[in-house]
């Protein structure tokens, strides 16, 4: 197959299986987002705050978000989550082997894990620097709770917030949070494709399992864990600096001056236990999301004729 082709269906393979990813996992990512803002900046010890909680947890807070909300309230953001995974997947997941290669990565099944490390973390950071406003509107929506009698909601929909955000903060408003977004995806992408990578063709080469879904379904099981893990703390402050209230409030009175003060800020109120809020649902929404970008991106490939990653 021709290179631009090949190269031009990678990336088209990347951003469809993940937006079949984020779709799947959207009444996930709304409950994340609701436990990672619950409780802000409240003075609590850890043990507090787990017991007072609102939303208790992934599965019962999806129930609770259906009781108050309907359905629809756990597929609020949809929209905007599924242009996000348009832009930033198709460039993070679609341009990692390129860029692996441009590092010098010749040899898939023996490529060094620094070289894929630093792969990872360039197309992550290229990926969300572009798609930030996707990712500011879809926190704002998937934030806003069950509404009281007669209270609008902050935004109308996707078209509604872009253009509302652009008039009253300014078409830099819709890139406030990207250095969080970017050291999250970075993170993100660094460690859940290497992860996969890695995985994946160590237990080939030492001929543990061979290429096929329950390699595939393995590796990216790790692969979700690892990116957990690791994006949890970033995850928590990006969701809580885009969701902070702009309008109408003078620069020196925002909660939140940046990355730095919203983590040094959750910590002092909430302990290290703050920067973990939401965590089994990040897991749970990342692990599915991992599974199922992969398998697809795999299973797309092998259709047309491309080698696997």
């Amino acid at each position: 197959m021709h290179d631009r082709k090949e190269d031009a269906l990678r990336f088209a393979f990347a951003g469809l299986s993940c937006m079949c990813a984020a779709f799947a996992t959207n009444p996930i990512d709304v409950t994340k987002i609701r436990m990672q803002l619950e409780g802000e900046l409240q003075q609590q010890n850890a043990k507090a705050a787990f017991q007072q909680r609102y939303y208790k947890g992934i599965l019962p807070g999806m129930v609770t978000i259906a009781r108050d909300e309907g359905i629809k309230g756990l597929y609020k953001g949809v929209t905007p989550s599924l242009i996000r995974e348009a832009v930033y997947s198709t460039i993070r997941l679609g341009a990692y082997e390129p860029i692996k290669v441009l590092f010098g990565a010749t040899d898939p099944a023996h490529t060094p894990l620094y070289k894929k490390l630093a792969a990872g973390a360039t197309s992550g950071a290229i990926g969300s620097t572009i798609a930030t406003p996707t990712d500011l509107i879809r926190v704002r929506l998937q934030g806003e709770g069950k509404l009281a009698p007669g209270q609008a909601p902050r935004y109308r929909g996707f078209f509604h917030a872009f253009t509302d955000i652009a008039k009253t903060e300014g078409v830099l408003g819709l890139y406030r949070g990207t250095v969080p977004t970017v050291q999250r995806a970075m993170i993100l992408t660094a460690a859940q494709v290497p992860t996969y990578d890695h995985t994946k063709h160590t237990l080939l080469n030492l001929g543990w399992m061979q290429e096929g879904l329950k390699l595939h379904i393995f590796s990216s099981m790790v692969a979700g864990f690892v990116a957990a893990l690791a994006t949890s703390p970033v995850d928590v402050i990006k969701t809580r600096v885009m969701n902070q209230k702009v309008k109408g409030v003078k620069s020196d009175q925002l909660v939140y001056k940046g990355t730095l003060d919203c983590f040094v800020k959750t910590v002092r109120c909430e302990g290290i236990y703050g920067l973990y809020k939401g965590f089994f649902p990040n897991w749970l929404r990342i692990g599915p999301h991992t599974i199922v970008s992969f398998i697809l991106f795999e299973q797309l490939r092998r259709l047309a004729g491309i080698n696997p990653l």
